[in-house]
């Protein structure tokens, strides 16, 4: 990673980190053998992870904790980097951030992640709305418009997720806070519209295809009955259009104009399978055979599947972004398995010994993919089995190299 290159911090978590840590703590499901010495507490691919990790750390160094958007991994943050990071910028790095402390024995990165979670939660309003760009430099709202869709949307998520991984209750706590806001100022008819954070009175009467997302959340906390609400509007617009529009506009009824794009997006489909588990009602795996034949259909080429331009002419754009196989099809995929090991209780696992670790017995033995996975918002599985293999593992190579 020496690389003179500036990266997005967010994207290059989401998308590097967290795939490199999901790779490294599935090495054993995957067959890999031998596994290296010492795993899951170390290996090549933890390495790269927390190489990676490191150089964004610099990004985080801001009075307030609330980074920096943009990173040169050789340099630092740029000389001309903006001061305004998006809300999903500064609260999506807890789930990999905090796996990374866990396995590394190194507590930086989780402090990084929960101190910008923290200054994003004390910026709320008194409505406990947030905005979507934020100043970081003096925690001052740049945008003021709150609501559940880009910028904003992996916040939420990773509040309630990180809550669930590191059975943290404060975050899950910040999480309901903003959740009885959302519900009381956002929800129409089960749509959820961009209102002012600090009014609560509506400000952009459209919703996103990336609010599509919200249901999983709903179902992860027992909502299950506004969840399935949401994802039935969703459901008219693919049976409208055949795929979910970037923005659609309440006001008018139709397709924004500018924003007839579907690049793919996987949410609807990460909705459908949370809901399928939790009831276990074919009408979601029907819902998902549909939009299985509307890619099949319109989106299909001779060398993968393209961007849908305009969801209205099904026009095609020669790209395919990276999140449809990291997603979109892994969701689908997940929609129609009945026995994947990840929906596994957490009841059973295979253990291993911790090779260098060090108990009252003379040895660490752990069953990292037991207790279930959380999905991070790329959709790399994290086991939480995980989180407790390396306490003593990283304190006997530090009194070994003394």
């Amino acid at each position: 990673f020496d690389i003179n290159k500036n990266v997005s911090v967010f994207e290059t978590n989401i998308r590097v980190v967290g795939g490199l840590l999901s790779a490294h703590l599935l090495m054993d499901r995957a067959g890999v053998s031998p596994l290296p010495e010492g795993w899951p507490c170390s290996g090549p691919l933890l390495d790269l992870a927390a190489d990676i990790a490191s150089r964004l750390l610099p990004a985080f160094a801001t009075e307030t904790g609330l980074p920096y958007g943009a990173i040169n991994l050789l340099y630092g943050v740029p000389a001309c980097e903006t001061t305004v990071t998006g809300t999903a910028s500064i609260g999506t790095f807890i789930l990999e951030f905090g796996m990374l402390s866990r396995l590394t024995g190194d507590p930086t990165y989780e402090h990084a992640a929960r101190r910008a979670l923290s200054a994003l939660y004390d910026a709320r309003s008194s409505l406990n709305l947030v905005g979507n760009h934020i100043e970081i430099t003096m925690a001052d709202w740049v945008y003021k418009e709150a609501g559940i869709g880009g910028n904003v949307d992996s916040y939420y998520e990773y509040l309630l997720k990180g809550g669930l991984l590191f059975n943290d209750y404060s975050l899950i706590e910040q999480f309901k806070t903003l959740y009885k806001a959302v519900i009381k100022y956002m929800q129409h008819e089960f749509w959820y519209i961009w209102v002012n954070m600090y009014t609560g009175l509506p400000a952009i009467p459209s919703v996103s295809t990336l609010d599509a997302f919200w249901p999983s959340l709903q179902i992860l906390i027992g909502d299950i009955k506004s969840a399935s609400k949401t994802l039935m509007n969703f459901y008219s617009l693919i049976t409208h259009y055949g795929f979910t529009p970037e923005l659609f506009s309440l006001l008018r009824g139709q397709v924004q104009q500018r924003s007839e794009v579907y690049p793919l997006r996987p949410e609807f489909v990460e909705s459908l399978v949370y809901m399928y588990r939790a009831t276990g009602d074919k009408m979601w795996r029907t819902m998902g055979k549909q939009v299985i034949d509307s890619l099949e259909l319109s989106a299909r080429t001779a060398c993968g599947y393209a961007t849908i331009s305009n969801v209205v002419t099904h026009q095609l754009e020669d790209k395919m972004e990276s999140f449809f196989l990291s997603e979109t099809t892994k969701y689908l995929y997940l929609l129609f398995s009945d026995e994947h090991w990840v929906f596994n209780k957490g009841l059973s696992d295979e253990n291993v010994t911790v090779t260098e670790g060090h108990d009252r017995d003379g040895y660490q033995i752990c069953a990292p993919n037991s207790f279930g996975y959380v999905f991070t918002t790329e959709a790399h599985p994290l086991p939480r089995g995980a989180l407790d293999c390396c306490f003593n593992y990283h304190d006997s190579r530090r009194d070994r190299d003394r």
